[in-house]
């Protein structure tokens, strides 16, 4: 099935075989369900995965399947992206890497230049209120726009890098959330995928290389070395899509 979505200010285009459909989409969605019926309550699914492994076409692509699937349910998809630092913050401050002072933003998607403490308030917001905003990163302007996504649903699917990290300040998010997905990939097909999607919003070939080969694969090696184990664990390839490795 394919399917087409603007994404963080960004067209994006995917194709999800019936396979992954039926094997591991739908299975999920009703999961997700059971649980909600469950706890009688708005449930919380954080999925996380490293940059470039499709998570958020993963989740949209969930939301918009999910009337034919569990049709009494409404799932939304939101981001942690939302939650980046401002690009005039970025760009005013600095941070120590490796004994260098490095300005954040060239490190931006990097675990400091999120604001954590915003994000653990609005998923409190989330789990506790009726209704509640939620703000979404638009590549194209470089900046989260605040309360984009009006938060009403039965299930939400939060979908970011570190939702799973095992670091200080990031390893207690998990327990806010009542199911867990992680996603793992090969560090060569995730570079291929961040040099494009760095071009497409406005990079140079140069550009984009010297980001993505200094900040997102630094940033895709701590996501693949530092998640925390998950309900339901993920993998993704070019040849067979995404795969069920672990559920439990």
């Amino acid at each position: 099935m394919q399917f087409s979505r603007v994404i963080n200010g960004i067209a994006v285009c995917a194709t999800y075989s019936d396979e992954e459909i039926n094997s591991v989409f739908i299975p999920l969605l009703k999961n997700l369900a059971d649980i909600q019926v469950q706890k009688k309550k708005r449930i919380i699914a954080m999925l996380a995965a490293p940059p470039g492994a499709g998570k958020s076409t993963l989740a949209s692509f969930l939301e918009h399947i999910s009337p034919d699937v569990i049709s009494d349910h409404k799932v939304q998809a939101v981001g942690m992206d939302g939650f980046h630092r401002r690009q005039e913050y970025l760009l005013s401050h600095t941070v120590m890497v490796d004994g260098n002072d490095i300005c954040m933003v060239d490190i931006k998607g990097a675990p400091v230049t999120f604001d954590l403490d915003a994000l653990k308030h609005k998923i409190r917001e989330a789990i506790t209120e009726e209704k509640c905003g939620w703000p979404a990163y638009d590549r194209l302007l470089h900046n989260p726009v605040d309360d984009a996504v009006t938060i009403d649903g039965d299930i939400i699917i939060l979908e970011g890098n570190y939702l799973l990290l095992d670091e200080e300040g990031w390893n207690g998010l998990s327990d806010m959330a009542d199911y867990t997905i992680s996603v793992t990939a090969d560090p060569k097909m995730l570079k291929e995928r961040l040099l494009a999607r760095k071009i497409s919003s406005g990079a140079t070939a140069e550009e984009a290389g010297k980001f993505v080969s200094f900040s997102d694969m630094a940033n895709v090696k701590l996501c693949l070395e530092r998640t925390k184990p998950a309900d339901l664990q993920l993998q993704v390839s070019k040849e067979s899509g995404f795969t069920v490795v672990h559920d439990r």
